[in-house]
């Protein structure tokens, strides 16, 4: 499935909320608290050649999240720096005093953290997030996650010390749990999708995102003409399209959001004008994109600074996983989980059916993001063929060749 963009608000400026989450200012203090985490590095911006070659494109370069801050997934920098700002307005309300990132191991900030307890819903990257920015800042969590999350995930978010709570259904079906049981304990719900009346934190989780965003614009020669994202509520995609577009203006590059053919919600949103509810059938691989609800905030961004909506099947997902890590020429490996490499698999599909709608030519810089690695080790094994540590074993081998 491909369809442009014709919303009526297609081009105009971004909401004024949006514009201030995600803009400059907002950018600026997200690397503020990134420069106060211990482990934090810029991620790679890899280049592709090969693969830019054989799609008839100037320049492919994909944007590797796949070990941010250690949890291998872009999801790192949103729910963990929601979670230290909540923390310190809550500390700022209680010490009656300004109260910065620094000041997160002070024993009179944890003392408030102590008392606070942050509850989500998750696919597993978003709640790792949140758990383990909760145990930085002291505070407590708990995570809901839904029938369709793996026992793997589940152990990787537990080890942040959160309770997990085991939701029947699907991931809609938790976050209305996680927010029905917090609201009755008393706790903050840190969620990566809105709802009407809950914008503030997700738009938070959204703006941690920025940060990808700014480094790949430094790493990059200049600025790209095309960038593919995918989504899952839609919150990845609403922050680097609407921060290209703050920044960039009318030089911003053509936007399309990927989506699992059987998880489409905001093309769902796209083809209503507002966010829907999609039908769903059969689950997808492409388990950190499973949504069949967009989020209220990100696609009041996607409206205006999207440019086309498209879909990809199960095998496109795996094909790209697989070819990321056996690449051809001098392409780099990259491991790429489920989800990770959707974008690219949207761009090769696009390339096939829509290079003309979209201006893909010899002369187009594409951007792509690698939205996480190999976060489930065994499944990713299971559709690659090889284990994650042997993927990344030949790369460091194919780097010390001289």
């Amino acid at each position: 499935m491909f369809l442009p963009n014709r919303n009526v608000l297609h081009g105009e400026p971004l909401d004024a909320a949006d514009a201030e989450t995600l803009g400059i200012a907002g950018a600026d203090t997200v690397e503020h608290f990134l420069d106060h985490r211990h482990n934090h590095a810029m991620t790679p911006l890899h280049a592709l050649p090969a693969l830019a070659g054989e799609l008839g494109l100037g320049t492919v370069h994909v944007k590797d999240e796949g070990f941010r801050l250690g949890l291998g997934s872009f999801k790192a920098l949103g729910g963990a720096y929601a979670v230290f700002r909540l923390v310190l307005e809550e500390a700022g309300k209680r010490l009656g005093r300004h109260v910065d990132v620094e000041d997160l191991d002070r024993a009179e900030v944890r003392s408030v953290a102590a008392r606070m307890t942050l509850a989500c819903a998750t696919d597993g990257n978003h709640g790792r997030s949140v758990a383990q920015g909760a145990e930085l800042a002291g505070a407590r969590a708990v995570i809901f996650v839904h029938a369709g999350v793996s026992d793997e995930r589940v152990s990787a978010i537990a080890r942040y010390g959160a309770a997990m709570v085991r939701v029947d259904g699907n991931y809609d079906d938790s976050v209305r749990q996680a927010a029905r049981v917090a609201a009755e304990k008393g706790w903050t719900v840190v969620s990566d999708t809105s709802w009407p009346g809950y914008e503030r934190i997700p738009g938070l989780v959204m703006q941690g995102y920025t940060a990808i965003v700014r480094e790949a614009l430094r790493q990059l020669g200049e600025p790209p003409t095309h960038v593919f994202v995918q989504a899952g509520v839609g919150g990845i995609a609403a922050a680097v399209a609407g921060h290209l577009a703050i920044v960039l203006g009318a030089a911003r590059p053509t936007f399309v959001v990927v989506e699992p053919a059987r998880a489409a919600c905001v093309a769902g949103a796209a083809r209503a004008g507002h966010v829907v509810k999609v039908a769903h059938d059969q689950p997808t691989v492409m388990a950190m994109l499973e949504c069949y609800e967009a989020s209220q905030v990100a696609w009041r961004v996607l409206a205006r600074a999207a440019d086309a909506f498209m879909t990809v099947n199960e095998d496109d997902a795996v094909s790209v996983m697989r070819r990321l890590a056996r690449p051809a020429g001098s392409d780099p490996v990259v491991v790429a989980g489920e989800s990770g490499g959707v974008g690219l698999a949207g761009l090769i599909r696009a390339v096939a059916e829509n290079r003309t709608e979209l201006g893909l030519d010899g002369k187009s810089r594409v951007l792509v993001i690698n939205t996480e690695g190999a976060t489930d080790p065994l499944r990713y094994a299971e559709l690659v063929g090889m284990s994650p540590a042997d993927v990344l074993a030949g790369r460091l081998a194919a780097e010390a060749t001289p």
